[in-house]
């Protein structure tokens, strides 16, 4: 029994190295070349520390929301990642992640299953303290990236403040410290010219 576990996991974990083949759209900060899935949901889980003082309200279960950031995109293995900024039915998107989620989750063992498809959940849907830090650091992320890589996808996509600061808004509900910088970093793009006004 402890070996059919252990087999559902370690293919699961074969499987989930495909993160590692998701392009996104966001530059890695000192070379040209897009960020992959897996090396964004690092990037998170390392932010979820770090910036775990800063959430107001209660404490967050840190370890919850490294788990939760970790698993998030596994979903875009099989979904693909959706540009925030391209317009795309949210519906379809949300299609597509539900039967990704159900397949790729469904790998492990039953119990083991249902614990990190109830993480995945909970990001997606917002109601914890956990997961508003988990998706206020989901939208600093890429925001901070395309800062300091001269606004190349923001400038490739035509985006402008306005839509930057609407998918910004989930940091000012979870870690309001930050969004003085994050209205003045957005400004100062806007006045360097590599974001659109």
């Amino acid at each position: 029994m402890i070996a059919d576990r252990l087999k559902l996991q370690l293919d699961f974990i074969v499987e989930i190295d495909k993160l590692k083949q998701v392009l996104r759209r966001t530059l890695t900060i000192n070379e040209d070349r897009n960020e992959n899935d897996a090396e964004h949901s690092w990037h998170l889980a390392a932010m979820a520390v770090i910036l775990a003082e800063h959430v107001t309200g209660d404490p967050v279960d840190v370890s919850r929301v490294v788990r939760m950031v970790l698993v998030h995109d596994i979903v875009e293995i099989d979904a693909g990642d959706t540009y925030c900024y391209s317009g795309a039915d949210p519906a379809e998107k949300l299609e597509r992640e539900m039967r990704a989620a159900d397949r790729l989750f469904n790998m492990l063992p039953a119990g083991q299953a249902d614990e990190v498809r109830a993480l995945w959940d909970e990001f997606e849907a917002r109601a914890t303290p956990e997961a508003r830090y988990a998706n206020a650091l989901d939208r600093l992320q890429p925001l901070l990236l395309n800062y300091h890589t001269d606004g190349k996808t923001w400038l490739k996509h035509g985006v402008t403040r306005d839509q930057v600061l609407e998918r910004a808004r989930p940091i000012k509900d979870s870690i309001p410290v930050l969004w003085e910088f994050i209205e003045g970093l957005v400004d100062q793009a806007v006045t360097r010219g590599i974001l659109g006004r």
